[in-house]
């Protein structure tokens, strides 16, 4: 990898695609060049960067050679097809994408999670070089997640998680975001609101003043929805752990921007409150955010435009003591200050920086 290398953005139109930009410049990322490409219909568009002004360039197969990076976010079908052509031109890709999660030999990569995931061979498209690859970003409810479980599965282990998450119209890009802001509009005044797809629009329920299961087709089996599976699937891969006892269950919520997620965890080893407090204060992107006096905690308007996660509402789970009585009458009073084998605790992110942005530049960082 060059020093400074050469840089494009797929998908910088979008909302994630904009955003990439952005923190490119707000954390000086060393480049030759950069280059911002969408679909034809959006060339020529004026994007800011770094107090300039680039022109956005069409997406194709030539506009991709010469780049030592390129980071996606346009889509599975286009990474698909032009994440691929990159590689073979001998350009790293960092995909936003689900396209190649979940394929064997693929880096699934969180850097302060598992950053040795790119120090295993990579899977390389067949280049005369041999210096194409392909890098994929995680599910942002995934990002989240692991930010504030794995600094505890280090110090303590994790036998089991459940999480609940509660996630704002920003996952679902810049229409999801403005459908939102548009449905509360019309509700405010007064005007009748549908679900935005009968128009058109992201989703099937309407979405103003509500929440639903998550947009994504649910499994007629499972009875998991795509969101919830991606979680789980995704966790056990960058864990390298198949057999993690993880059950989600994924909600939108009327929110612009920032993901919140519920987790119960089940450690292996004791622990007390404090000490998962001193261990999520030590890791690198982590933000405790956990004033019982207060009451604050987070929420997604203090997580939004930040890069930490904020973790707070640290508590042990009581029904945890009571089980270990095997159904007797539990007469001795609960140590809530002594250790706890289960926990729960309440996570907020901005979907667009760690858990999509933010952590593609990331690995960016870590290559170049």
């Amino acid at each position: 990898m060059p020093t400074k290398p050469h840089i494009a953005v797929a998908g910088a139109t979008g909302a994630v695609g904009r955003e990439m930009l952005e923190i490119l410049a707000q954390r000086n990322f060393p480049h030759a060049s950069i280059k911002a490409l969408a679909s034809p219909r959006s060339a020529g568009q004026k994007l800011p960067f770094a107090g300039e002004e680039i022109t956005v360039e069409p997406l194709t197969h030539e506009s991709l050679k010469g780049v030592d990076i390129a980071l996606f976010s346009a889509g599975s079908s286009i990474s698909r097809e032009f994440c691929v052509k990159a590689a073979e031109h001998g350009c790293t890709t960092v995909d936003n994408s689900s396209a190649f999660r979940m394929t064997d030999g693929v880096p699934l990569t969180i850097p302060e999670v598992n950053p040795e995931s790119l120090g295993e061979k990579p899977y390389t498209i067949r280049t005369r070089d041999g210096r194409g690859r392909i890098i994929a970003n995680p599910n942002c409810s995934t990002i989240i997640l692991l930010m504030a479980l794995t600094p505890l599965r280090n110090a303590f282990g994790v036998e089991r998680a459940i999480v609940s998450t509660y996630q704002a119209a920003s996952g679902a890009g810049a229409k999801g975001m403005d459908e939102l802001e548009a449905q509360t509009r019309d509700d405010l005044a007064g005007r009748p609101v549908r679900p935005g797809i009968e128009n058109g629009g992201v989703f099937h329920e309407p979405y103003a003043f509500n929440l639903f299961s998550h947009n994504t087709a649910v499994d007629p089996t499972t009875g998991l929805n795509v969101e919830e599976t991606k979680v789980i699937l995704e966790t056990r891969k960058i864990w390298n752990d198949p057999t993690l006892a993880l059950s989600a269950t994924c909600v939108r919520v009327p929110v612009r921007r920032a993901h919140a997620e519920s987790v119960n965890v089940t450690l292996e080893r004791p622990a007390t409150t404090q000490q998962l407090r001193d261990a999520l204060a030590r890791f690198p992107g982590v933000q405790v955010l956990d004033d019982r006096a207060s009451n604050m905690f987070p929420t997604p308007l203090k997580a939004s435009g930040k890069d930490d996660v904020l973790v707070g509402r640290l508590r042990p789970d009581p029904s945890c003591h009571h089980l270990a009585a095997l159904g007797k009458a539990v007469r001795e009073p609960i140590d809530y200050d002594g250790p706890f084998r289960s926990f729960d605790l309440f996570i907020c992110g901005d979907q667009l920086r760690k858990g999509a942005a933010l952590n593609a530049v990331q690995i960016a960082e870590l290559l170049a």
